[in-house]
């Protein structure tokens, strides 16, 4: 008769530790039932990891479940998965039906990541006995601490329970008693028992390979070849008198005036099951744990190899309750010889969770792996070429973040992930796109439709108006919707060139600000209000604006007192440069029709490809996170960021997320933006190039100096989007990427201690302006008709000493001659951002660039104050900072306020420069006087001068 189907005769049920959707399908899983007798199958993370990692059988279930709309990777495995267990459970349920509930079970694991957690253990056991809905299923649940409490509710609920990483008797004893009394608590509640079923599964194997080891170890230690004997006697006998005294204790407790009173309302006792029961020592006979532990309602669950040998060459004999008292005898050894069967027992627990854990990565690794290969082009694509050191170290950490659970951490809100400090207030940017009220939304775009409006506005600063200003810049005018404009500065020509751009009657503003206390917001709000109650009478005047702020600001308070048409309101716990997909970012889009809709729905696709349960291999955001941080401690902090043309806007997004998030304490990254691509030779080795683009773009020379710069060893991140409407997969992208940097340099990437510094200085000059009507004097280092130099004693006596002299190009060649290989150079310009003013700039920092091997910035003040600035002050000290100021041709007054756009953005420049001297920055400043064009000449020619 067949060894494996003859088990029954003995009172011993035969499950199988296997499951495939083939196995299923092909009639396999039948075929066992039918011939062996097979009653039971059991599931895993491991089992289903091989099986969709090594075949494309899961591949048409994967592409029919995103089919329907896009999944979590975890939600799509259980998706596939309940369908397997389901299947099984179909084929199995005669066999249930034949011993009337007491067999014919298919079994699923609580995710492992739960073993340690109660709550989340009974929550996601009772959703996975409703989505499979069938009641030959039992749901797997570890028998740790924590997992306890658990199946004793879980059993209490009705639901059937397979108790899993069961190896100590101690703990046997705890989980009869938690199925006991939770068979009492479910009795209680007018439940039947009988429809109950648990099994607990008693790990074999495992303990031996343990055991054997430290037996090896004492047998290789001892001198007494008797000794020796007796210890080489132990070896492959524990784990069998373990589970034959586990036996002894389950006969005992399943009987009894406790028991009976709960087996006379039609109770099953818990069975035994003996798993792990695959033989790991190839010394000992592959069915050794099938032979040995056979014994009356009792469960073997083996491995398709196990079952085979067993049927091939296996024995019967009623063996669990044979020499019993040899077993005892055998534990009782063991002890003397110093090991701890109890320590060994614990730590197979906590490297059960482990391996199965690890297990869970892997298979989610391969879902997530098939989900971006069935989503195809819906996910823009990201190749990473890094020089070996950093690919190494890369590849690194991405396995210890997935064996420390850094991903699930950072997404649990745990602020171990960066410094301790506060970070676990500041994420609520990783949820923003689940929780968007996209019908809000569109909502208010068809008002504003409605209005009619010509033109609309964003007044802010940094994460303001950054992200809406990427939006405005990338997508074209809806027909219909008013035209997006962003103001960002204090400079007096920049506010009276976009008024002259708008029809202020017909124009929105959004007055937008998380704290309603920035000063540049203020003064823009102030002046454009007036100039709307000039235009449409101050009583209709607020019916014109709108705010964008964080719940009790300043400005939710003035926008009521001045009838604003409406409100949002932002998340607190998202700080500004994370905020693009939160109100901060999404009211402008919907004022000017872009589809809000699309943007989540592409950011939310991100946000699935990054989610916690997505290791980092596969993980695109932290592993872009690891490569610029790992690449950045290594002296590849110069994150160059090249946008092509449909996409242009984002680099100066990216710029300020990533310097003010990472620039601090001295360390940092720095971002380069705006730099075009040059020859290899004009790169000196602090560099890492992201290079974004849309897919339908095609530059040849672009993509020549992208490769040169490859082969010549400089890491190269290219990532390529369907289109210009995927940007929301790249706003979170980057955003979740920053975070990991921020971890990788240890450092909190949500706060922002350097950019208080320069706004308090800035309020001191102001300050001092509104006392006596004047700037407080300052004395140049050196004045010429066409401009003056300032600077601090200390960078004067460097600059004298590098042969500054009293020529304008001396202290500029002096300046730029305290960069050194691994600095960068970066021009601070207070004047109109504006084409003519980026074209000077750019003209400058190339010919810095090309002839000096530097990383070059060039900005525009006061709105990188609110972006770079960070790291300028706080990030490592290898900044060169030229800042430029100049005089106003015009200035312009602020209604309500002293002092004027031209003095608010002059006290900001002079704040700035004090807190960069302050911290012994390389820094000068050049004023130039007069025409404003001809001094930009005048410095152009300088520092060609100056380089030559």
């Amino acid at each position: 008769m067949n060894p494996v189907k003859a088990l029954e005769t003995h009172g011993q049920a035969v499950w199988l530790d296997f499951l495939a959707r083939g196995f299923i399908a092909r009639g396999d899983l039948k075929a066992l039932i039918d011939n062996d007798g097979l009653k039971g199958v059991t599931s895993n993370p491991s089992i289903f990891e091989k099986a969709i990692a090594s075949s494309d059988e899961y591949d048409a279930a994967v592409g029919k479940a995103l089919a329907k709309r896009d999944l979590p990777v975890a939600e799509l495995f259980e998706r596939v998965a309940v369908e397997d267990i389901q299947s099984a459970a179909d084929v199995l349920r005669p066999v249930y039906d034949q011993f009337d509930g007491a067999d014919g079970f298919v079994s699923l694991e609580v995710s492992p990541y739960l073993a340690n957690d109660t709550k989340g253990t009974i929550a996601e056991a009772e959703r996975l006995w409703k989505d499979v809905k069938r009641k030959n299923l039992m749901v797997k649940v570890p028998a740790t601490d924590e997992g306890l409490p658990a199946i004793e509710h879980l059993i209490g609920e009705g639901i059937n329970i397979n108790i899993t990483l069961l190896f100590s008797q101690k703990v046997y004893l705890k989980v009869v008693e938690a199925y006991l009394a939770g068979l009492e608590k479910y009795v209680a509640k007018g439940g039947d028992p009988s429809h109950v079923a648990s099994v607990a599964s008693f790990f074999v194997s495992r303990i031996d390979s343990v055991v054997d080891k430290k037996l090896d170890e004492k047998i290789a230690q001892a001198n007494d070849p008797l000794e020796k004997v007796r210890l080489a006697a132990l070896r492959g006998k524990v784990a069998i008198a373990n589970a034959k005294l586990a036996y002894k204790h389950y006969k005992r407790l399943f009987s009894g005036a406790r028991w009976e009173k709960l087996a006379a309302k039609g109770a099953k006792p818990q069975r035994l099951l003996w798993a792990s029961t695959g033989t790991k020592n190839k010394a000992y006979s592959d069915v050794l744990y099938v032979e040995e532990l056979i014994g009356p309602n009792t469960i073997n669950t083996m491995p398709p190899a196990t079952l085979e040998a067993f049927r091939d060459h296996g024995r019967l004999h009623n063996s669990l309750e044979e020499n019993v008292h040899d077993a005892e005898h055998t534990l009782a050894e063991l002890e003397q010889t110093g090991i701890s069967l109890d320590e060994i027992t614990a730590e197979l627990v906590e490297d059960g969770v482990k391996l199965f854990a690890d297990a869970a990565d892997k298979l989610y690794g391969a879902v997530a792996h098939k989900r971006a290969v069935v989503l195809g082009t819906g996910l823009d694509r990201q190749q990473m070429s890094l020089a070996d050191g950093i690919g190494k170290a890369v590849d690194k950490a991405a396995e210890e973040w997935r064996a420390s659970a850094k991903v699930r951490r950072l997404w649990q809100r745990d602020n171990s992930v960066w410094t301790g400090q506060d970070e676990d207030k500041w994420l609520g940017w990783l949820t923003s796109p689940a929780v968007a009220d996209i019908a809000d939304y569109e909502d208010f775009a068809k008002r504003v439709k409605g209005q009619k409006f010509s033109d609309a506005v964003v007044l802010g600063m940094g994460g303001s108006s950054l992200g809406p200003e990427v939006l405005a810049r990338t997508f074209a005018k809806k027909s219909g919707f008013p035209k997006l404009h962003v103001l960002d500065s204090t400079d007096p020509a920049q506010v009276r060139h976009l008024e002259q751009k708008i029809d202020v009657a017909r124009t929105l503003f959004i007055v937008s600000s998380k704290s309603g206390g920035t000063t540049e917001p203020n003064a823009m709000k102030d002046y454009f209000f007036a100039r709307v109650a000039e235009a449409i009478g101050a009583d209709q005047a607020g019916h014109r604006f709108i705010a964008v702020t964080d719940p009790g600001s300043s400005l939710e308070k003035a926008a009521k007192k001045l009838g604003y048409a409406r409100v949002f309101y932002g998340d607190p716990t998202i700080g500004g440069r994370y905020s693009v997909l939160s109100p901060f970012g999404l009211v402008p889009a919907a004022t000017a029709g872009i589809s809000v809709r699309g943007l989540i729905q592409h950011a939310r696709a991100m946000a699935r490809s990054c989610g916690p349960d997505v290791p980092p291999a596969e993980n695109p955001g932290v592993k872009l996170g690891l490569a610029i941080g790992l690449a950045g401690l290594e002296g590849r902090d110069k994150v160059t960021i090249v946008s092509s043309a449909a996409v242009a806007d984002f680099g100066a997004w990216a710029e300020q997320l990533i310097a003010e998030s990472t620039g601090k304490e001295g360390k940092g990254l720095i971002p380069v933006d705006g730099e075009p691509l040059g020859e290899t030779s004009v790169y000196g080795s602090d560099r890492f190039f992201i290079d974004i683009r849309t897919e339908d773009e095609s530059d040849p020379e672009h993509d020549e100096k992208l490769a040169a710069l490859e082969q010549a060893g400089h890491p190269v991140v290219r990532i390529v989007m369907k289109s210009a409407d995927h940007i929301g997969q790249e706003f979170f992208r980057f955003e979740i990427a920053t975070a990991v940097a921020g971890s990788v340099l240890g450092i909190n990437p949500f706060d922002q201690p350097d950019v208080e510094s320069a706004k308090i200085k800035t309020r001191e000059l102001t300050a001092a302006f509104e006392k006596t009507g004047a700037l407080p004097a300052e004395t140049p280092a050196l004045s010429t008709p066409e401009a003056d130099l300032y600077t601090d004693d200390a960078n004067v006596a460097a600059l004298r000493e590098k042969g500054a002299d009293g020529s304008l190009a001396s202290w500029l060649k002096a300046h730029l001659a305290r960069a050194h290989d691994g600095d960068y150079v970066a021009l601070l310009a207070y004047v109109e951002h504006n084409a003519a003013h980026i074209d000077t700039l750019q003209v400058v920092r190339l010919a810095v660039r090309d002839q000096r091997r530097l990383a070059t910035c060039a900005q525009f003040g006061p709105r990188f104050l609110h972006s770079t600035g960070q790291a300028y002050k706080g990030g490592p000290d290898e900044g060169v900072f030229l800042q430029i100021t100049a005089d106003d041709a015009s200035d312009l007054a602020i209604p309500g306020q002293q002092a004027s756009f031209g003095v608010i953005k002059a006290a900001q420049a002079r704040g700035d420069f004090d807190v960069l001297t302050e911290r012994g920055r390389r820094a000068l400043r050049v004023h130039l006087k007069g025409n404003l064009k001809s001094g930009l000449k005048l410095l152009d020619d300088a520092i060609s001068e100056a380089l030559n």
